[in-house]
């Protein structure tokens, strides 16, 4: 984090409740266009995810293919007990697949969610204007543009700067594109909280208030000090520029019941319908029984869009979105 910096704002704890996660379902499982959509996103999703996976390590590749580190694979082996290599061979294959996905999973879901709501994926084709975009919405006043990251701590102070400096040079030849005068600029992170950033997503909004009023005609509006958001002029065009983290994002996307149709259409996608466990499920990992809990799940409740054995999947997706699920 830069020194000396002020005007970092203070996060509070984002709450998600499983009773209105359910209520979402139930509204877009009973509005037309709603459910649409989420056919829509299914489609394109297992699509796109059938083709990435199918793309993946094959356990018959050559060892040499997994980039492997010998330190961690020896400690990895000091962790779990083992004496012989063919019991470590059964983690690399998963972890090296979880790895590959972890990089490209995000632009995945960016590629097909964004046409969906009315956005436009941006080629970002180094040393243009444009290689700071990943979408803009065609149409929109202000004239809407965002660069997307995966999870809340994809900067460091090098690329806020960069981003930063992207925006006030960039800004007038993003707005003429539009053939307009106000611009909204948005820093996206696909997942997350406000009080799990790094904060160096804020600190473009403070790279923008430190810089902008060096740059000719530039000038503060309104600063970024306690907030996620500043306004300021550059080369005659108004910047509204924003940080918008997970629940704020998918909203800003596609409104209040964006980030539920995604994450239903991505379980209808990837995960096979089966009925609800009726034993008690054992769990390693300290808070995951809470998460997947269905103690808050009526007996009467019925959707088309889901079966009672994939909510666990919601509840376990929507956790990723907040600090406390209740």
């Amino acid at each position: 984090m830069a020194k000396g910096a002020t005007g970092i704002p203070k996060a509070g704890i984002t709450v998600l409740k499983k009773s209105e996660l359910l209520t979402t379902l139930l509204t877009i499982d009973r509005e037309p266009a709603a459910r649409e959509r989420v056919l829509a996103l299914e489609t394109a999703f297992r699509r796109k995810i059938s083709t990435h996976t199918g793309s993946l390590l094959p356990a018959e590749s050559n060892f040499r293919r997994f980039n492997t580190s010998p330190f961690v694979l020896l400690i990895h082996a000091f962790h779990k007990g083992y004496s012989h290599v063919h019991q470590i061979e059964r983690d690399i294959l998963p972890a090296k697949q979880f790895s590959s996905m972890e990089t490209s999973a995000g632009r995945m879901v960016e590629e097909v969610a964004l046409p969906i709501y009315g956005w436009e994926c941006v080629p970002s084709e180094m040393h243009t204007p444009n290689s700071a975009l990943d979408g803009c919405k065609p149409g929109s006043v202000p004239y809407a543009v965002a660069t997307l990251k995966s999870g809340p701590r994809c900067l460091n102070d090098e690329m806020s700067e960069n981003f930063a400096d992207a925006v006030i040079s960039h800004a007038s030849a993003w707005a003429k594109v539009a053939g307009t005068s106000e611009l909204d600029f948005t820093y996206g992170v696909l997942y997350g909280t406000a009080k799990q950033s790094n904060k160096k997503d804020w600190h473009i909004l403070r790279n923008l208030r430190d810089k902008v009023p060096k740059t000719l005609h530039g000038r503060i509006i309104q600063s970024p000090d306690n907030r996620w958001d500043c306004r300021c002029m550059i080369d005659g065009i108004q910047v509204n520029a924003a940080v918008r983290i997970g629940l704020d994002w998918w909203a800003h996307l596609g409104g209040p019941t964006c980030l539920v149709e995604v994450l239903v259409s991505l379980i209808r996608a990837c995960v096979l319908p089966a009925t609800e466990a009726l034993h008690r499920e054992s769990f390693v990992i300290g808070d995951l029984k809470q998460i997947v809990d269905m103690t808050p799940v009526p007996f009467t409740y019925n959707v088309g869009l889901l079966q009672r054995g994939q909510l666990p999947w919601l509840f376990l997706m929507a956790c990723h979105f907040c600090d406390q699920l209740d």
